[in-house]
């Protein structure tokens, strides 16, 4: 999909020098994707205390199962 973009130039030459990315489009790809990531993740963490826990799960008996 082909989009123009006005970007701020110090910010694309800081993400040319952090990523190694030699491109405006693989620095923009890598920075959509690691930003993507971290949402993900925080979602994840905020999950974190507030899921309830069985006590009575046995991961290794699950795993024993699965091997038969």
């Amino acid at each position: 999909m082909a989009t123009n973009l006005a970007l701020d130039p110090e910010l694309l030459e800081r993400a040319f020098q952090v990523s190694g990315e030699p491109t405006k489009k693989a620095a923009v790809t890598r920075a959509l994707q690691e930003f993507i990531a971290r949402r993900e993740q925080r979602r994840v963490a905020e999950l974190f205390g507030q899921l309830e826990w069985d006590s009575s799960f046995d991961p290794k008996a699950e795993r024993s199962r699965a091997e038969s």
